[in-house]
């Protein structure tokens, strides 16, 4: 199966460019030519190796499948890549200062850092289209009795919106977890061999403040094998993904055709079947639920990896960068995929009046509109 094949369906192709070779490389080339940087104004070296430094940065042109294969035999990407701007730069003296007090998982962590913003912004288009979509449908339908159903089965009548605006409330706090995830935890690392700065003649912390601001990353001390923060941002994209899976599956249930509440927009070619041409499949629920059952396994995998071995792990922090890549793939086709469902919706009053009627349910919904309001009223955007 290709890449595009393999891929396609579970991340968008924003999402997948941000994962790509091309954007590996681009950021590990950057922390080389911004640590050169760094330590040209700390003093560690002089203006002709930094320049250097940054020149090969910005014209080596690694062949991405060469370096893969070198990257899988050495153990790291750092390694091979490193070697080549080394070799770049031949005979001139700044070869031996590339990486200067670096290690591999100074390399990887910060690129894996620089991928998860870029990530994050990624999302944000599609996330505020879903929710602006949800709360709108919400204000309209909160004062349409519906038949509530609890267990599956007929409960009491609520306001149809009230449904929506549950599932939107939910969504909205885990963005807001995420964005605190990536806030707290998308940092800079640079630790050196063990952890602890060594070979950066005291100057480790400024340093690091000055690589971190020309990455725009925050700074802080070195995390080589304190994880929790890269749990936390993999917990964060768990939760959203499932949170958008919340009203996947409520639309998936009220279009099955013995309800007929509310169905997907009408989509040319979305939706049907191969050998039932009568069919309209909830093909955006599908994509939201899918994602949803793969993404606890994942989550679980960073989780797993959490106690790390003394100053560097063994095979736990280097299980992350693919699990996370897999789990930003699945939000971004997630929220693409519902922002196009809620905002085609298509409600079915007639149908919500007729099956409340059927049910022998009265139409009272209590304080539906008023719990509708509050939960709008708290969110961050709306």
């Amino acid at each position: 199966m290709s890449h595009y094949l393999g891929m396609r369906p579970w991340a968008t192709p924003a999402m997948r460019d941000v994962f790509s070779d091309e954007h590996v490389l681009r950021h590990a080339l950057a922390f080389e030519a911004a640590l050169a940087r760094a330590q040209l104004a700390e003093e560690l070296i002089d203006a002709s190796a930094a320049q250097a430094i940054g020149t090969a940065c910005d014209t080596l042109a690694p062949d991405p499948a060469e370096l893969a294969e070198q990257a899988a035999f050495a153990g790291t990407l750092a390694i091979p890549l490193v070697t080549s701007l080394r070799q770049h730069l031949g005979d001139h003296p700044a070869a031996r200062l590339v990486h200067l007090g670096a290690t591999s998982q100074d390399l990887a962590d910060t690129v894996l850092m620089c991928q998860v913003k870029a990530a994050h912004a990624v999302l944000l288009p599609d996330l505020e289209r879903l929710c602006a979509a949800l709360a709108g449908l919400a204000r309209e339908h909160a004062a349409c009795p519906a038949i509530g159903r609890t267990l599956l089965q007929d409960a009491t009548a609520v306001g149809f919106g009230l449904r929506l605006a549950q599932a939107l409330a939910g969504i909205d706090f885990a963005w807001a977890q995420l964005d605190a995830a990536i806030a707290t935890h998308a940092r800079l690392q640079l630790g050196g061999a063990a952890g602890s700065r060594a070979g950066l003649q005291g100057r480790g912390a400024a340093i690091a403040q000055r690589v971190a601001a020309a990455l725009e990353l925050a700074a802080g001390p070195p995390w080589h094998a304190q994880r929790v923060g890269v749990g936390a941002i993999a917990s964060a994209l768990g939760l959203l993904i499932g949170a958008v899976g919340k009203p996947a599956r409520d639309i998936a249930l009220l279009a099955q055709n013995a309800i007929g509440e509310a169905q997907e927009p009408r989509i040319a070619g979305r939706g049907g079947s191969s050998a039932m041409a009568h069919k309209r499949n909830p093909t955006g629920c599908q994509v939201a639920l899918s994602a949803a059952i793969r993404a606890p396994g994942l989550v679980a995998s960073v989780l797993g990896g959490l106690p790390q071995e003394q100053e560097r792990g063994l095979g736990g922090w280097q299980a992350e960068a693919p699990v996370l890549a897999e789990l930003f793939g699945l939000v971004s086709a997630s929220l693409a995929a519902m922002a196009v469902v809620a905002g085609g919706l298509e409600v079915n009053q007639a149908a919500i009046a007729a099956n409340l009627e059927a049910s022998g349910l009265d139409a009272e919904i209590g304080e539906s509109v008023a719990i509708v309001n509050a939960l709008l009223a708290s969110l961050r955007r709306s």
